[in-house]
């Protein structure tokens, strides 16, 4: 299958930029992935197509503060730095090191010192990895509330260029609330599991009063998401490594659930990858700590996953070859084709999309 398949027209006034007014009144459109039926609501009328015994998963990863500004010493050359994850290299006791994305990067060699947050914390380069990414040593056993102190929000490309080219602010007042899920706990990902952004713990508690379960599991985003398929044929895709956790309890209530005959819903397409990589071939969910590079298009066979909650994704993305493996690659660009003659708002703050 070929990547210039998946590819779509999309006006670029209809890429979000920011969120909708509440998270609630996005809109919604449904795709019934056998039939092709398609319907129009708003969020805050999911419950119409859920039932009850659904099962809800959701993954709860919260996004850090990973952006970080810095100087080069002694130099002052600037630095932006985007911290991925956790590096698996060993330290000295009381300092953490993290992968990083740099830019300028190239100038940035081992022992580099560089400074960030005026002068807040100091990052040593202590390795180069192979696609450029830096590892920096920090003198800290963990880094992540000093990133909640001057790190920014890693909001996704798309919007910090829409903004550029609308002259608005970058990073705004509503983003620290709504760049975030309501339910985020433990923080780890780069990018925000968007298809959660619509629920409100209202809408969450109204759903459950009516019969509906859910479920948390953690699979935090990496930066890959973003990473465009840059080959014709999408088997030679190399997709990146995220790292996921699933409980015993989300564990036993999946399982469950399907023993039972009732629908597992995956809020979200990191959910889906989390929940899949970890079944086996019988479709049992295997709780624990665990790393995947699932890669799911069209012609995957399915193991957990029976309807999926999303937003609207982006060309040629491997986001949008995992929705065409849930309905169909027609299917899927027919709905597209629709929301965009219906004006609807794609991507991270964009609207929503329900798959049954």
């Amino acid at each position: 299958m070929r990547i210039s398949e998946f590819e779509y027209e999309l006006p670029p006034e209809l890429i979000a930029d920011k969120p909708a007014d509440r998270r609630e009144l996005s809109r919604l459109l449904v795709l019934d992935k056998n039939s092709g039926e398609r319907s129009h609501s708003h969020f805050c009328e999911i419950g119409h197509w859920l039932r009850p015994g659904d099962l809800l998963v959701m993954n709860n990863s919260r996004v850090m503060r990973a952006r970080l500004y810095g100087t080069r010493v002694p130099s002052g050359g600037k630095v932006e730095a985007l911290l991925l994850e956790p590096s698996a290299d060993a330290c000295s006791v009381g300092c953490c090191r993290w992968v990083a994305m740099c830019r300028p990067a190239k100038r940035l060699v081992l022992g580099e010192r560089v400074r960030f947050g005026d002068g807040a914390i100091e990052g040593v380069v202590r390795g180069v990895l192979d696609e450029g990414e830096r590892v920096f040593e920090f003198p800290v056993p963990d880094i992540l509330p000093i990133l909640d102190e001057i790190g920014e929000l890693p909001l996704p490309p798309y919007i910090v260029r829409r903004r550029r080219e609308l002259g608005l602010p970058i990073i705004q007042a509503a983003d620290d609330d709504r760049y975030q899920t309501v339910y985020a706990r433990p923080q780890g990902s780069v990018a925000a599991p968007t298809a959660g952004l619509h629920f409100t713990s209202q809408l969450l508690d109204q759903l459950r009063a009516t019969g509906i379960e859910t479920a948390e599991v953690t699979l935090h985003v990496g930066a890959g998401t973003f990473k465009p398929v840059e080959v014709e044929d999408i088997a030679e895709h190399k997709m990146h490594t995220e790292h996921y956790t699933i409980s015993d309890d989300a564990a036993n209530r999946i399982n469950q659930a399907r023993r039972e005959g009732r629908r597992v819903v995956a809020v979200g397409t990191t959910t889906t990858r989390c929940i899949e990589a970890s079944a086996q071939a019988t479709g049992c969910v295997v709780p624990g700590l665990a790393a995947t590079c699932i890669m799911i298009a069209p012609g995957y066979k399915w193991r957990v996953t029976d309807a999926l909650i999303t937003n609207f994704h982006l060309p040629r993305s491997t986001l949008l070859l995992l929705v065409s493996a849930l309905a169909s690659r027609e299917a899927i660009l027919d709905a597209y084709a629709e929301a965009v003659r219906m004006r609807y708002r794609f991507f991270s703050y964009g609207d929503a999309m329900f798959i049954h």
